[in-house]
């Protein structure tokens, strides 16, 4: 276990930046898109990040790299196998339907922790938590209705069929298996991350992440190379913000935060991403996405009041 350490930024504050950096990461994968397929964005995301890591691992920590127990390895890989997976479908799923139905969908992984939660890390869920997520998941099931769904002159909805037979259906499953994954991906971080510092953990994981994509891009016979300039800037700034400052945010709060806690929080993320369209990609909100986005947020801050009021971990 790594020495124990001062917390000079209040992990739910934490989150908070973590969840604006994580936001940006939708505009920038669509700008992306333009010209680079998606398995080859997820792959560039992670692999960069990965080379970023690299200095800070080999000055900072290379002891403790050579100690980590065997078994704390293996999962932290077993992270970056659940984490190649849910970037691989998520960014995938921004090809077929929209930014809000994609990040709402793919951030219902707190159904699914909340659920698991119990039978593999023995967390309890308190009830405040269980309120905050079943309105947050309400608000969810309505932004990811909105695109399609409207209130003027009424409430009124296309037929199912209609459901059915468009490309926002994949898209919608493609981000419905990142959540499931995403969710893997978190409980996992949160087991390991009680016994494993931050840069070891998430160096290990973001690089067997990249190394499957890099697989999978080879297995696809994609093209790896010979992308516009623009393309690797946005890779770039893909593993600096959503990666390293968002993801790595949240993978440092799992330190000292509940997993179902954690992963309700990042429920703030379809809202910020659903202002970041709007100004960047001009996909104008409807009032049944705010109405969603405000069931979200009064959620979040029903799920966060035992954390705010003293129940954070100050465990190192």
């Amino acid at each position: 276990m790594s020495p124990k350490r001062s917390i000079f930024v209040p992990p739910p504050l934490g989150i908070t930046f973590g969840i604006l950096a994580s936001s940006t990461a939708a505009i920038l994968i669509r700008f992306a898109q333009d010209d680079a397929p998606s398995l080859i964005i997820a792959a560039y995301r992670l692999f960069f990040a990965s080379v970023l890591l690299l200095p800070l691992l080999l000055t900072r920590y290379r002891k403790e790299l050579k100690n980590i127990d065997r078994n704390h390895f293996l999962l932290a890989i077993f992270a970056g196998f659940f984490l190649a997976i849910h970037f691989a479908t998520w960014i995938s799923s921004l090809e077929f339907t929209s930014v809000a139905s994609s990040v709402v969908l793919v951030s219902t992984a707190p159904l699914f922790v909340s659920i698991l939660s119990p039978i593999f890390l023995h967390e309890a869920i308190q009830r405040t938590l269980r309120y905050g997520l079943l309105l947050a998941f309400m608000g969810t099931i309505i932004v990811a209705i909105s695109d399609a769904c409207t209130l003027s002159n009424g409430f009124s909805c296309p037929p199912v069929e209609t459901f059915l037979s468009s490309e926002a259906i994949k898209g919608d499953l493609l981000a419905l298996l990142g959540a499931i994954s995403g969710a893997g991906y978190m409980l996992i971080g949160r087991r390991v991350r009680s016994e494993l510092s931050l840069i070891p953990y998430i160096s290990i994981a973001y690089s067997s992440s990249a190394i499957i994509l890099i697989g999978l891009v080879l297995i696809q016979n994609a093209e790896p190379f010979n992308y516009p300039p623009i393309s690797y800037l946005w890779f770039i700034l893909l593993a600096l913000i959503p990666q390293l400052i968002g993801h790595t945010t949240i993978n440092w709060a799992l330190r000292y935060l509940p997993a179902a806690y954690v992963s309700v929080t990042l429920l703030g993320e379809p809202v910020a991403s659903t202002i970041w369209a709007y100004l960047f990609l001009g996909e104008r909100p409807s009032w049944l996405l705010i109405l969603g986005a405000f069931l979200i947020l009064l959620g979040i801050g029903i799920a966060s009041i035992p954390q705010l009021s003293g129940g954070t971990k100050t465990q190192p």
